[in-house]
């Protein structure tokens, strides 16, 4: 007896300690998805495996961290040690000293932590007020000099070397690579000469490198807010979509997704580039014409669409419209002689690969997205190009000139073929003429 009281005894024991663990362990915060990564406040995301395993390349930043979440790799120290030059740039040219700008960040600190889906306590206040300004005027700096507001010293190897360029300007639209956009905006305000843009200006004309957009289209843009630069610049494309008014159609049996572009082709539908859009969202339809914005694709469009999906995915406080838009584009090209046909008709200008390989990539980056195509901005296009795909005579019109007259040799066939069923019918009038003629 003795025995079996000292085992139960043991057990209890055991037990107890595992359930103060419990206990313990329900009262903690989870930390690589924070409690309040569901509020409008988190905007920046450690993404989840499944999204990463897509394409790691296009969310890994390759030279430079900027916020937390990549802050120490190793493998991009060489442009970490240029934000302290540019740091001490923007301290000589204003006066004022570092403490200053700690002090404003250290006063959004609460703020900040809140943008975060993961947990970042593991940097203390002041370490967490260094890395912001640090990055955050390394930004403000780098957008200064490429708009010619501030000097560059004339062999800066981060304008000099060709190869930093673009890799920088895909880093910074990188999801998990983010500082808020109240905290740019505050050390803009706070370094600001008497000379200088707005923000927002400078950030449209830096990454016009890459998209060259027109003048009028990027001053609508001056005023907008976003919630970190991907969003902000995310936000330019649809701010400038141009809203087509329709009228209201619910028939749910045309909601559903469209045909690839060369079923589209054989039932009548024309594709045309649109060279005259504000944004690569511009997508109209009129009677049969499907009009597109031509769009580059390369490893920068390539790199910006899936971060955008991936914000649109994580963050439910904002519109799905580049989610869409890849959506549909992935419908378009479904094989590449779908591929193919939209570069011919100067839609897709393609940078990227073979026709193959951009067909491979829509159809991987839209795979296991959640897609609403009840509340989509193309709705109303898509229901509209499902019903004309499926009524009408242009639809038989269009099968019976893709049967005969794909090719030249078929164009010719069917010619010699009306030729002789003509022939043959003069024939019958003229043999049957002449007897109703002689028997009247």
């Amino acid at each position: 007896m003795p025995s079996n009281m000292n085992h139960q005894s043991h057990v209890i024991t055991i037990i107890d300690q595992e359930v103060e663990n419990m206990t313990a362990q329900m009262k903690e915060s989870p930390k690589l998805l924070h409690k309040s990564a569901g509020k409008s406040s988190c905007c920046i995301f450690r993404l989840p495996q499944s999204l990463v395993e897509i394409n790691k390349e296009a969310y890994q930043p390759r030279i430079v961290s900027i916020g937390p979440y990549h802050y120490g790799n190793k493998n991009l120290e060489m442009i970490q040690e240029h934000k302290w030059r540019f740091l001490n740039d923007m301290i000589t040219r204003t006066g004022k000293p570092l403490g200053f700008f700690m002090k404003i960040i250290v006063s959004l600190e609460d703020r900040i932590r809140e943008c975060y889906s993961e947990s970042i306590d593991r940097f203390g206040t002041n370490y967490l007020a260094k890395m912001m300004v640090l990055d955050g005027v390394f930004l403000i700096e780098l957008f200064r000099k490429v708009g010619k507001l501030v000097s560059t010293q004339q062999d800066d190897p981060i304008f000099k070397l060709s190869w930093i360029s673009p890799f920088l300007m895909r880093d910074l639209l990188r999801i998990e690579n983010q500082i808020p956009f109240f905290v740019l905006k505050r050390l803009f305000e706070e370094s600001k000469t008497s000379g200088d843009r707005t923000l927002q200006s400078l950030i449209l004309e830096f990454f016009n490198y890459m998209v060259d957009r027109k003048p009028e289209v990027l001053k609508k843009c001056e005023n907008l807010d976003g919630k970190h630069l991907l969003d902000f610049y995310r936000k330019s494309f649809i701010h400038t979509k141009k809203v087509t008014p329709r009228a209201s159609n619910n028939n749910d049996k045309t909601l559903k997704l469209i045909r690839p572009a060369t079923k589209l082709v054989n039932v009548g539908v024309k594709f045309k580039a649109n060279y005259q859009a504000d944004s690569f969202l511009d997508i109209e339809f009129q009677n049969g014409l499907l009009l597109i914005p031509q769009i580059n694709m390369d490893d920068f469009h390539s790199s910006f669409f899936m971060n955008c999906m991936a914000f649109e995915q994580c963050y439910s406080s904002c519109t799905k419209d580049i989610t869409t838009y890849v959506v549909f584009m992935g419908c378009l090209m479904s094989t590449s002689t779908d591929v193919s046909l939209l570069s011919h008709n100067k839609i897709i200008e393609n940078y990227f690969g073979t026709d193959k390989e951009i067909a491979k990539f829509f159809k991987n980056v839209g795979k296991d997205v959640a897609f609403d195509i009840k509340t989509h901005y193309l709705k109303d296009l898509f229901v509209e190009l499902n019903e004309y795909c499926k009524n009408g005579w242009h639809v038989g019109w269009a099968g019976f000139k893709h049967t005969y007259f794909e090719s030249p040799w078929a164009a010719i066939s069917a010619l010699a073929a009306f030729m002789l069923l003509s022939l043959a019918a003069l024939q019958t009038v003229y043999t049957v003429f002449p007897y109703y003629h002689k028997h009247d």
